[in-house]
């Protein structure tokens, strides 16, 4: 077997230097790497520019950048736009925390094995079923509209709860059904050596389980984090006015569409970020477990 170091006259052992034929090789494939990533941003630039040269030679151009690209209109929008926008992070982030808790529960409810959690075992899957099965707008709607028909005192009339209720209600089940695959994922082995151990079942579900089976499916709950982020701006239609709404208002108010760019720049201001966050994070995982590390 080659030692990776060197003797040196001396008989000492000095620093690792690589072959001549490894130094090609590296050379080599830096210099396939930068050709890549020319070629890429080359092909990027041309695509663009004949993208951009169609739109601007295009006969209703003007009209266009004149209802949806006005600058002026877009300074004077932005205020109200970004006012409505903290809406939707405030409903964002209390929905998240929410969802977090009633997805977790289900979620245990799910993959629960006592024939004396039957029933709830039952009520979970229906539960995740009906809501998973459903339009996001349609629970919105339904929810925002039929409930406060009710006229019972003792629940908010906030448009905004109503919203985040849907919002809670929906999520939950695509996040209880995530979570349930990560725990069902885990080893059935991680659990018996658990229990000979002594810990209870619910020990083994808090210290065991459950840490592996969030770090299996952590991308895919901050997708659902990111989908979530967008669809805060369904409150809209309740008549909440956060950015979308908002943007229609200013839209109403100029006949002019750019208040509806300023609220999409704004959310892909939030979105895009998260997006990057998220995919960084996958291919952390794919590495560790590339190279047996556990996740």
């Amino acid at each position: 077997m080659t030692s990776l170091a060197n003797r040196d006259s001396d008989g000492g052992m000095s620093a690792y230097q690589p072959s001549l034929l490894r130094k090609e090789r590296e050379a080599a494939a830096k210099r396939a790497s930068v050709k890549a990533t020319l070629t890429a941003v080359i092909s990027t630039i041309v695509v663009l520019g004949v993208l951009a040269f169609i739109i601007r030679n295009s006969p209703g151009w003007p009209r266009v950048q004149e209802s949806f690209l006005d600058g002026p209109y877009f300074l004077e929008s932005l205020p109200r736009v970004a006012q409505g926008l903290w809406l939707n992070l405030r409903v964002m982030i209390i929905a998240a925390i929410c969802i977090a808790i009633l997805g977790s529960l289900v979620a245990v409810a799910r993959t629960t094995t006592s024939p004396v959690l039957a029933p709830v075992r039952l009520i979970a899957t229906v539960y995740t079923d009906i809501f998973r099965g459903l339009p996001l707008i349609i629970v919105m709607l339904g929810l925002g509209l039929g409930i406060p028909a009710l006229r019972i005192s003792w629940l908010p009339s906030s448009v905004i709860f109503f919203g985040g209720m849907a919002l809670v209600l929906t999520y939950s089940a695509y996040v209880a059904e995530v979570l349930r695959a990560g725990i069902e994922a885990v080893n059935p082995t991680q659990r018996m050596a658990a229990r000979a151990l002594g810990l209870s079942q619910w020990q083994t579900l808090r210290f065991v389980v459950a840490p592996q089976a969030l770090r299996k499916v952590t991308p895919a709950l901050l997708n659902d984090l990111v989908s979530l982020q967008k669809d805060s701006g369904l409150i809209s239609i309740l008549g909440a006015i956060d950015a979308v709404r908002a943007a229609g208002i200013m839209t109403a108010k100029a006949f002019n569409f750019t208040p509806y760019v300023v609220a999409g720049l704004l959310f892909m201001m939030l979105t895009i970020p998260m997006t990057r966050v998220t995919d960084a994070i996958a291919r952390r995982i794919d590495k560790r477990s590339d190279i047996g590390i556990p996740i």
